[in-house]
Formats: structure tokens, C-alpha cells, sequence
């Protein structure tokens, strides 16, 4: 048994004061307001929140942040700036950079990251000698960097669709690919869940699958979680308007993919039907806003999904930001671009957007400081010269990643004062950037 005591904690109606929060096996066992800290807790100053969850990851884009923005361009052409840092990773690489960017993570608060992993096989498509050679990697990346892992594992089997139809896969995607559902389905059912990790499936996009193996993939993912890229570009809109006469939404739906456990990624450009389809199936949404302004995807609807009650995840994706305060911003305030008006969500479900939102989409149950949940949470400075001032009930207003002291995971304390036990973060970052630019090509 291990008992914290906050000196304010989020729980789940309002901040408390003097929260004493017991664990056991990982669970919060018992939550008291209104304590003394005893000689046996361990003393968690600030803020306490629970754990954020970053529920839309690509880990191998972090070596794209600040390297993008010289010459304007959209998102396709972004696109093939992304395609050309995989042609240095292998599973020794990947893991390397994996590791840097989860532990980058963890310092700025998130206890779970949900991985959409496709960069499966060798860079001409030839899978390693273990197949999953690429997901052990990121698997191990994450025990080390002591984050919750859902690794999203992606169908990935066309090039592309355009008007005429789907695109064959170019030379870089060759490694994204099994070449089939069932070859896809037969490499997944290789790697099991732990403590720690959970093994979730994705479809790439409307675009990476066709209409039927949309469908074949619906009947073989079971009951993982299932997430996609949805809607993301008008682009991708048209073509399946033009190919499958419906929008994406519709076109997965027709395919048995919306419902409970689905999570449409970014879905930023939706008709009202679209919403409408959304509501009715008890599917989610994952919103990364710190990618979606930086790429110019455009502005999602935030307010419209919440008003059918689609529950919204958050991701880092691309990771031109790693902070969790930033993308819970980022919803409200695109909100308020939008509308000119403040205060279109409040404080509670903001927070739960960062938080328990993206713990169920992942598959876990966690991200609330309550009797049950698993013990993940994280400590935020009132002290700093961002939170200095901040009213703790309001701190996600204010605070940063860097001002996160302490982060706990399943009751145990992976970042104390500030501190990994891996190292200096910004040295474990900047050495697994160094080592994939150094890496043959």
C-alpha cells in the first residue's frame, strides 16, 4: 500500500483540499478529503490531476518538429518530408527515438499514449525476422520511459485514392503494409497485452483500405479498440465522395466500423449527417489541435460533436508540441476563434477531454482520481512564473509541461521533483534525435 497526499487534487466533482489518495496494486483504493499528511505519505505539493492521456501518437513525426516550415507548403507535401525520415528507421532506431519521445512525454504529464503504429516491416517491405519487430520496439520504449502503451497497430494496404479508385503503394509505403487483412490480423494476434501495454488496431484511413477490406478488417478486430484517420484533409472528403458515393463517416459506417470502441482521428471536416452518424453509433473523436493548426487541416466541431454527445480524446500526433495544457487549449480556444464567444467548455470537460476521454478510448480505465481507477496522476506547480497566481480549480489555463513535478503511473512515481529516473530528459531526447539523423539511409 502507498498513500499520497496533495495539497489540492482534482477529483472528479471539484478541486478538494488536503486529499489523501491510497494505492493498491495500482489502484486507488481509497480518496479522503480535508487530511493531514501523515509521516508515511509522500507529499505532492501543487496541483494534482489525473493522468493525461495522449490518444493520437506518431511517434517517428518528432523528428519533423521545427524542420517543416521553410518553404510553406500544405499538408501532402509535408507528407513527403514525413515518408523520408522512415527510410533511418529499423527496430534499433525506432527504439531509440520511441524512447526519447515517451519520456518527453511523461516529464510533461501524460500517463498513456495510444501509438498508431505502422512502420511495420523492412524499408522494402520484408518483414524483419520477427514480424513485429518494429511493436516490440515501441513496447520497450515505453517500459522504459514508464508510460501506459495502447499500440494501435494499422492496416495500411493502398497507396492512396484518388478519383479513379486506389492508389498501388509506392516505394516508401511498401513497409507500412502485410498485403492483406488476414496477413495483418495474423501479425497481431503475435503480441499480447501486459501491465502496461494494451494491443489496439486501426485502419490507416478511407484511403489506405478499400470499401471490402474496410468490412473484412470490421470482422476481425474483436473487441480492441479500433481507431482511424478520419476526415482529416477536404481532399480526402471528395475523393471518397466520388469513389463510394458517401463521406468517409458514411463510408465507415457502411463498412461496420462506427460504434463503441471506434475513434475517428482528427475528424475535422464533417457534414451534418456526419454528426448525426457519429451520435447515434457511440463512436469518439480524438481532436489534435496543436497538429491540426500547425498542418492547417482546419478547425474541427468540438462543440457540435459534444452536443451529440461524442466523447473527444486529445492527441500530441505529429508532436510539433508535446504538452498536454497546449492541446486542452487548444480546443477552447479554436472555439472561441470560431464563435467569438469565451467559455465554450467548461473547466470539468476540458479536463476530461485530456484525461479520462482518451483513457477509454485507449482501452484502460483510468484518467480520474477515484476509488477504482488505476492510480495514474500528475503533479502541477502553482509556483511558477506561468502558474503563479492561477487559481488551482483553473490551472489548466495556465500551466505548462514544465511545470509538472511529479508524475505517477499505476502507483508508482516515475517522475519525483522533476526528476526521471532515466536521466536528464532533454539529454535522453536530443541524443535519440542525434542517433536517427546519424543513422544510414
Amino acid at each position: 500500500m502507498t498513500t499520497y497526499w496533495c495539497e489540492h487534487a482534482q477529483l472528479p466533482d471539484k478541486i478538494h483540499r488536503g486529499v489523501r489518495l491510497t494505492v493498491v496494486d495500482g489502484r486507488f483504493t481509497e480518496v479522503v478529503s480535508d487530511t493531514k499528511p501523515r509521516d508515511t505519505d509522500t507529499r505532492l505539493r501543487g496541483v494534482v490531476l489525473p493522468g493525461f492521456a495522449n490518444a493520437h501518437s506518431h511517434a517517428f513525426h518528432r523528428m519533423l518538429r521545427g524542420r517543416t516550415h521553410g518553404d510553406g507548403g500544405n499538408f501532402w507535401t509535408w507528407r513527403d518530408q514525413m515518408y523520408a525520415v522512415t527510410a533511418r528507421l529499423d527496430p534499433d532506431t525506432y527504439f531509440a527515438l520511441a524512447r526519447g519521445v515517451f519520456t518527453e512525454m511523461v516529464a510533461s504529464g501524460y500517463t498513456v499514449v495510444g501509438e498508431f503504429h505502422y512502420l511495420h516491416h523492412g524499408p522494402d517491405g520484408k518483414p524483419y525476422d520477427d514480424p513485429n519487430a518494429m511493436g516490440v520496439a515501441l513496447i520497450a520504449a515505453a517500459e522504459e520511459a514508464g508510460i501506459r502503451l495502447t499500440l494501435l497497430d494499422t492496416c495500411y494496404l493502398s497507396g492512396g485514392l484518388d478519383s479513379a479508385g486506389h492508389l498501388p503503394l509506392d516505394e516508401v509505403q511498401l513497409r507500412f503494409s502485410d498485403g492483406s487483412v488476414q496477413a495483418w490480423a495474423e501479425r497481431v494476434e503475435a503480441m499480447h497485452d501486459s501491465a502496461l501495454v494494451r494491443i489496439g488496431t486501426a485502419a490507416h484511413s478511407v484511403r489506405a483500405l478499400t470499401g471490402e477490406q474496410l468490412a473484412e478488417f470490421a470482422t476481425v478486430v474483436g473487441d480492441r479498440p479500433v481507431h482511424a484517420h478520419v476526415s482529416e484533409q477536404m481532399g480526402e472528403n471528395l475523393t471518397t465522395q466520388l469513389v463510394y458515393g458517401a463521406s468517409p463517416v458514411e463510408h465507415l459506417t457502411d463498412a461496420g466500423l462506427l460504434g463503441e470502441g471506434f475513434t475517428a482521428v482528427h475528424a475535422t471536416h464533417l457534414s451534418d449527417v456526419d454528426l448525426d452518424l457519429m451520435g447515434r453509433s457511440g463512436a469518439g473523436a480524438c481532436f489534435c489541435p496543436t497538429t491540426e493548426r500547425d498542418l492547417a487541416d482546419g478547425i474541427g466541431p468540438a462543440c457540435e460533436l459534444a452536443a451529440k454527445d461524442v466523447p473527444i480524446s486529445l492527441g500530441s500526433d505529429q508532436h510539433a508540441v508535446i504538452d498536454p495544457f497546449e492541446e486542452i487549449r487548444g480546443i477552447e480556444m479554436h472555439e472561441r476563434l470560431k464563435s467569438h464567444e469565451r467559455g465554450r467548455f467548461g473547466v470539468t470537460p476540458l479536463l476530461e477531454m485530456g484525461t479520462s476521454a482518451g483513457y477509454r478510448s485507449l482501452g484502460w480505465d483510468g484518467g480520474r482520481l477515484a476509488v477504482g481507477a488505476l492510480a495514474d496522476l500528475v503533479a502541477v506547480r502553482t509556483d511558477s512564473r506561468r502558474t503563479g497566481g492561477v487559481a488551482p480549480a483553473q490551472i489548466i489555463f495556465g500551466a505548462t509541461g514544465a511545470d509538472v513535478t511529479d508524475v505517477v503511473v499505476g502507483g508508482r512515481r516515475i517522475v519525483s521533483s522533476g526528476v526521471h529516473p532515466l536521466g536528464p530528459v532533454d539529454d535522453i531526447v536530443s541524443e535519440a534525435i542525434v542517433a536517427v539523423r546519424s543513422a544510414a539511409t
